[in-house]
């Protein structure tokens, strides 16, 4: 394996994954572990909401086609994410091939841009839901919403293939060691040895659209709702719609604030993170919602509540009939 190249002459034919900067070697078994168990945490989750879609016929309805797509999505990123970093702590194999690194970052970046698609058809969805309840069924068909998702899938590999192409034309000659868990825009460009600033504009500008244009669209949406809703004379009805909207915001703001925050602080020279801060907080955004978003669907979601309920009393009479 190859170390880090030292002559500018050199070309750099692989990139090693640095992790968390810092990070004492005594704590890589703990790190490694930490993350594998997120993995399998995401991947049983996410997968649990796939199989209830597919076996569950009373789930075949738009808002679980948006909770379907954003568990694909979920398993996707963090396929592509997590593997690599776990191997770098568990066996110091942090080395991953360019061509590869350039791989997994337009597969991350693409995972983000299309999440955050699904979560303003997510944010459409609501909106229609509650501000015109007699026209949701008629406007929001099934058929009309995979055509929405499916817009979503197709659209979210513009920018990353914009931002990939602007890359591929960089020379790589000096350092390669990615200072983050996985390959992404900021840290390719900044080891390229040539003027990488008018790429990183185009990065950032990407990212910002992608960003700012569905963040605007699901305030506008949920404050739509909040008017709705407080039209509302009935006491209950008001507390079903906030309850609605409440997780799905809380989960937004996770999601799209720390972006701002890591987005902003790289662009102004005065409020730049270290590091290890930017870092901790990318992985804590990336991987919060992942984890969290199947068992938060799974609680509050009546359908599935009851499909679990229903799963349980059948288990038990299974259960009773062989003690028979």
């Amino acid at each position: 394996m190859s170390q880090v190249n030292e002559t500018t002459a050199s070309v750099v034919t692989e990139f090693f994954i640095v992790g968390f900067p810092g990070l004492q070697s005594k704590y890589y078994s703990l790190i490694g572990a930490l993350l594998f168990i997120i993995y399998i945490a995401v991947i049983t989750g996410n997968s649990l909401i796939v199989v209830l879609f597919v076996i569950e016929r009373r789930l075949h309805k738009p808002m679980y086609v948006i909770m379907l797509s954003l568990s694909l999505s979920d398993i996707g990123f963090c396929t592509v994410a997590l593997p690599k970093v776990i191997s770098r702590y568990w066996f110091n194999d942090g080395y991953i091939g360019f061509y590869v690194c350039l791989f997994q970052r337009h597969l991350i970046h693409y995972f983000v841009t299309l999440n955050s698609l699904i979560m303003m058809t997510m944010a459409l969805d609501r909106y229609l839901a509650i501000c015109y309840p007699l026209r949701y069924h008629v406007s929001m068909t099934n058929c009309t919403m995979r055509l929405l998702i499916g817009f979503c899938w197709v659209t979210a590999i513009i920018g990353p293939t914009i931002n990939v192409m602007q890359t591929v034309k960089l020379p790589f000659c000096g350092p390669n060691m990615i200072l983050h868990c996985f390959c992404d825009s900021l840290s390719m460009n900044q080891l390229a040895c040539a003027d990488a600033t008018l790429t990183n504009l185009i990065a950032y500008a990407i990212a910002m659209f992608v960003l700012l244009v569905p963040f605007s669209f699901i305030i506008f949406s949920y404050l739509s709702i909040l008017v709705s809703v407080l039209r509302i004379a009935n006491a209950q009805g008001r507390m079903k719609g906030f309850s609605t909207c409440a997780t799905q915001l809380t989960i937004i703001t996770i999601y799209y604030m720390p972006r701002f925050v890591v987005l902003t602080t790289s662009n102004i020279p005065n409020a730049q993170m270290n590091s290890s801060q930017k870092i901790g907080l990318v992985m804590f955004y990336s991987l919060l919602p992942p984890v969290v978003n199947p068992f938060i669907y799974c609680i509050r979601i009546k359908e599935i509540r009851q499909f679990f309920i229903k799963w349980c009393v059948h288990k038990k009479r299974i259960s009773l009939n062989i003690q028979k």
